[in-house]
């Protein structure tokens, strides 16, 4: 077994499974920071060496840059340089009417500081009201970054074709599109990755376990509702929801168990590897606190999966009634049930942390 890699540009290499930081923040659960950063060497000596995380995710630039000063240290650039970090840029929701040039540069200044490193790989840009402030000015500021040798290559996250195309249209090279996808939601099929095959973009897929839910501790349990420890167990029980009603939703992980059975591998790879085969897809995000996780993880790269085996997972989808629309568009909205669980002003002012008044 061997790890998958793909090229987003010459040059810009990837894994195919990338190693989420959202659950690392904090804010689903206690994180043990020395185990996750020591952790992190595990996932990279595998060939996992693609790491995701973003400005407003608490403290994971900080342990990602850690972890690659550390393995710089003890072992030398050339396996520091094979980490790859892909960031995102996220200004909060206040701010956007009247956000500065300077403090879209802070933010990338902030985080090359936390990351230790001299040049970011990946940047992925959010806005979260596409109607305020001037968001296609502040992608300018990021190309400039760019051009200064701040920035490797430009993508964005959270936005279905139409929200994209301005940017395309300023001129903007986006090597990616980082979004929701997984058995459950199919939303970037409905267009956006047609598009994004015309413009030579990229799907980075986060969800593709929506949470932990398209796993074997969910086979033949209750519906418990929708009280949770963490918002993103309740993000990802809406998207359930928003499938079908929990016996389709148990459906499908019996199909997709008995799918993995036939391939020697869990549920939750056969759910991995099913987004992988979806055209235009250059890898998975997914999220782990540390490598004991790590084999599971692993077998992804274990399980071809057939034309038989897809035809059997669709036949299950078929009978879903959604998630339908562009993609985001259940969570954008910020009088949903979905956009009343998100937390939109994260991002403390970088002008403040680049002078190290702010953590």
């Amino acid at each position: 077994m061997s790890v998958a890699t793909t090229d987003l540009r010459p040059g810009h290499t990837i894994s195919r499974v990338i190693r989420g930081g959202w659950q690392l923040a904090g804010d689903h659960g206690a994180v043990d920071r020395a185990e996750a950063i020591a952790d992190m060497e595990a996932f990279v000596d595998a060939g996992i060496t693609t790491f995701d995380c973003a400005d407003i995710y608490t403290g994971v630039e900080e342990m990602i840059g850690d972890f690659i000063a550390d393995l710089r240290a003890r072992r030398g650039a050339s396996a520091a340089d094979r980490v790859v970090v892909h960031t995102k840029l996220v200004p909060d929701l206040s701010r956007l009417p009247e956000l500065a040039a300077s403090e879209v540069e802070a933010i990338v200044d902030r985080s090359l500081k936390r990351l230790r490193v001299e040049k970011l790989d990946l940047v992925q840009f959010y806005w979260w009201d596409l109607r305020l402030g001037d968001p296609v000015a502040a992608m300018q500021v990021l190309k400039e970054c760019q051009r200064k040798g701040k920035i490797g290559n430009l993508g964005v996250t959270n936005w279905d074709a139409a929200d994209t195309k301005p940017f395309v249209e300023a001129g903007i090279d986006l090597v990616s599109t980082q979004v929701q996808y997984s058995v459950l939601d199919r939303r970037p099929a409905l267009g956006l990755s047609d598009w994004a095959a015309a413009h030579d973009m990229r799907l980075l897929c986060y969800g593709t376990l929506a949470g932990g839910f398209l796993t074997e501790s969910w086979l033949g349990k209750p519906d418990p509702g929708f009280a949770f420890e963490n918002r993103s167990l309740v993000k990802y029980r809406l998207i359930i929801d928003e499938f079908g009603p929990w016996a389709l939703f148990q459906e499908l992980l019996e199909t997709l168990k008995a799918v993995g059975d036939r391939h020697g591998v869990s549920l939750s790879s056969v759910a991995t590897a099913w987004v992988l085969d979806q055209p235009q897809v250059a890898a998975a995000i997914v999220g782990a606190r540390y490598a004991r996780h790590l084999p599971k993880t692993l077998q992804v790269f274990d399980a071809s999966l057939t034309d038989a085996d897809h035809a059997e997972i669709g036949a299950v989808i078929a009978k879903a009634a959604g998630p339908n629309g562009p993609v985001f568009g259940l969570e954008g909205d910020r009088t949903s049930r979905h956009g009343r669980i998100m937390k939109y002003n994260l991002n403390t002012n970088p002008n403040d942390a680049v002078l190290g008044t702010a953590t």
